[in-house]
């Protein structure tokens, strides 16, 4: 297989994760956010561990409606 076409396979998965996890651990740190079960370093953690599914579980029904 080549290398590039891995590379153009992969590269834009890998920025996808990458840029969720951010968004949603910058959600997470935000002072006035609230989580279901009010614990934010187990969500920091589902959200680290679980890589791509772990940020879309937090968006989806980690977070607490106002």
């Amino acid at each position: 297989m080549d290398f590039k076409l891995v590379l153009a396979l992969v590269l834009p998965i890998v920025a996808i994760q990458i840029a969720l996890i951010v968004l949603a651990l910058r959600d997470l740190m935000r002072p006035d956010r609230r989580v279901i079960g009010g614990n934010k370093l187990v969500w920091g953690i589902v959200i680290v561990a679980l890589e791509l599914v772990g940020p879309v579980v937090y968006f989806l029904a980690g977070r607490e409606t106002e």
